[in-house]
This record gives structure tokens, C-alpha cells and sequence, in this order.
């Protein structure tokens, strides 16, 4: 039931009918999830989708990837005098869904971090530099975090953006903000 950007094996709602499909036949059901299954997991669905069934469950908390992926990086989520604070965001929206405050994620003082958001990586530059998010501020692109084939992008926003496509179509965890120069594969140039 894995699931990668565009490339669903089983659509959600098909999952929620597995879990209490199995759980009705009095099997143990255990939903592996990278990271954290609150965090972008979708584990709040599949979790209503118990409830409504009158199914016990339980829920083990991993580590999310904004963590994991920053941690093994060298790029603290905060850091005093650089970030007092940090937000995760989704990198695509439903077409459903309000568009993000750019306003707010351009201002100083907060490290964002896009799940999914590689892809999008020109728009979301492009947002947040035109709300005045300024052109160099460090950014990075963390592909396959936390493992031995770590791969760590590290540089100036714009500049970013400009090596992004030889990056190649991965999926990778994409983290702006000044506590971005602390990684020590950071490169201004």
C-alpha cells in the first residue's frame, strides 16, 4: 500500500476499507507509516475511519521527517537569534484547499519546511520572494533523510531553485530559513 507523488497502489479510501476489513475478522492490524502518521500521514483519516466502525486501536507516534530529515542534515528546526520558531506545510494542495499565507511564511525568524514541496519548488520560491522573503535566504532540498544514501542540497534560495532540476523528479523534504546555513553542506555560492 505504498504510496509516492502521483503513484497511489491503493487509494485511501481502499485502505480505510482494509483496516476494518481485516479488523472485523478479528486479525491484528498493524498500518506501517513513515514518520509520523499525524503529520501529513493521513493516520487522522484512517483513525475516524476506525472510530466510525467502533474499532479499537492504537496509535504509536514516529518521528516526522521535518525532524528526522533536519536532524541528519545538520539544520536545527530552531535556533536562537535565527529561527524562534518553525512550520510545516504541505508542498501541494488539494484543489480544494485555501492557497497558503505568503505573507506570513515570508516573514523573518521561522524555518518552513515543505513535505512534498520539491516539485513545486520554483512556485514556492516564486511566492515567497514576491511577499519578501529575500532571494538568498538559505534553503535546502534533503533527498532520502536519515539514510546512507542521504543526498543534501544546501544554498541560497534562488540558487536552489536553479540546480533543483538536476535533482531529478525524488521525492525530498524542503527546508528554507537562516538556520539552513548552519548544515555543513551549506554553500552560498
Amino acid at each position: 500500500m505504498g504510496k509516492a507523488l502521483g503513484n497511489h497502489s491503493v487509494p485511501q479510501e481502499g485502505i480505510h476499507a482494509l483496516l476494518v476489513q481485516h479488523a472485523r475478522l478479528g486479525r491484528r492490524v498493524v498500518r506501517l507509516k513513515g514518520g509520523d502518521p499525524y503529520v501529513f500521514g493521513r493516520g487522522g483519516e484512517e483513525v475516524q475511519a476506525l472510530q466510525v466502525e467502533g474499532i479499537s486501536f492504537e496509535v504509536v507516534p514516529g518521528v516526522t521527517a521535518a525532524s528526522g530529515c533536519s536532524a541528519a542534515a545538520g539544520i536545527p528546526l530552531t535556533h536562537r537569534g535565527l529561527a524562534g520558531s518553525c512550520v510545516f506545510l504541505p508542498g501541494h494542495l488539494a484543489d480544494d484547499e485555501a492557497t497558503h499565507d505568503w505573507r506570513a511564511l515570508a516573514r523573518p525568524g521561522q524555518t518552513r519546511v515543505f513535505y512534498m514541496g520539491v516539485q513545486r519548488l520554483a512556485q514556492i520560491a516564486q511566492q515567497l520572494i514576491s511577499h519578501g522573503l529575500p532571494p538568498d535566504t538559505p534553503a535546502a532540498i534533503v533527498r532520502d533523510g536519515t539514510r546512507a544514501s542521504q543526498t543534501i542540497i544546501a544554498t541560497g534560495l534562488c540558487k536552489l531553485v536553479a540546480r533543483a532540476p538536476a535533482y531529478g523528479p525524488q521525492p525530498g523534504l524542503l527546508i528554507i530559513g537562516e538556520t539552513v546555513q548552519l548544515s555543513p553542506e551549506y554553500h552560498a555560492n
